[in-house]
């Protein structure tokens, strides 16, 4: 007889459940009785299945939750900013932890493929123009997420950086007075009007690489600290959701709370919330 398979390990820690549990709205006890509502936490546990495996809404399997039940609830609370908010809550976490160094931060982006379109999606010029998007991802110090854009794989990273960092500021983020706040960027920032951006609009001290300066400045000094890697290694863990990797969602906003869960799961787990 074949044994029941166990979904424990995607099921969700008690530490993540309590956090996530007090920015969930309240539901209140129909008197009239009827259905009884479905259990939250096995629901949680759905779309965090979902964001790991990367399968359909449907093939959730009935032991955590039902699948249009998890989306439901998925869409509800991506509408009312519950993910924004729990990825906030776990960079104020991380900073009474571990602290956030605001000196040096970095952005990037990373294509990942969209076989549905949708919003933000459009042809990746590195994968024979096929439909794609584009997450921009500004971390600090330690590759701690703090910022993100998302836009069509087609559209230039200089393009996405704006976006990202008013967000970081929309976000409602409070930097230290009197940080001195550098960015780090690759040669694909390289443009006056991207230095003008970050130096007299956003005030950050710009280091950003012409063409082949990074590898000879690293032939030069193997010992130097490298600032701008840890964005790079961010991305490739994000990638590690597979709801992350290939986008099956068409809305953006959808994309959008999906990245904002991960990110807060990231968040959380590198401030020794939970292993």
């Amino acid at each position: 007889m074949a044994q029941k398979r166990s979904f424990d390990e995607y099921r969700i820690s008690d530490e993540f459940w309590e956090r996530i549990r007090r920015l969930l709205p309240e539901y209140p006890v129909n008197p009239k009785g009827g259905r009884p509502r479905a259990d939250l936490r096995n629901v949680v546990d759905g779309i965090f299945y979902c964001l790991r495996t990367g399968c359909q809404w449907k093939a959730i399997p009935p032991e955590l939750c039902p699948g249009s039940t998890a989306h439901q609830y998925f869409q509800e609370w991506s509408e009312l900013g519950v993910f924004e908010e729990l990825w906030a809550l776990a960079l104020e976490e991380y900073d009474e932890r571990q602290g956030l160094d605001w000196n040096w931060q970095s952005v990037d982006g990373a294509m990942t493929k969209a076989p549905l379109g949708g919003e933000d999606t459009g042809p990746n010029p590195t994968d024979r123009a096929k439909s794609g998007t584009k997450r921009s991802l500004q971390t600090e110090a330690a590759g701690i997420p703090i910022s993100l854009a998302v836009s069509g794989a087609n559209v230039h990273d200089k393009r996405l950086l704006e976006p990202t960092l008013r967000y970081r500021e929309e976000f409602g983020q409070k930097v230290p007075p009197h940080t001195e706040e550098h960015l780090c960027l690759d040669k694909g920032y390289d443009y006056p009007d991207i230095r003008e951006l970050v130096e007299d609009i956003y005030e950050y001290t710009a280091h950003i690489r012409a063409r082949g300066e990074e590898a000879r400045d690293l032939r030069r000094d193997a010992g130097r600290k490298a600032r701008r890697w840890v964005v790079e290694r961010t991305h490739g863990w994000l990638n590690r959701f597979r709801r992350i990797l290939i986008r099956w969602e068409k809305k953006s906003e959808n994309y959008f709370a999906l990245l904002q869960f991960a990110c807060a799961y990231f968040t959380f787990q590198r401030a020794g919330v939970f292993g």
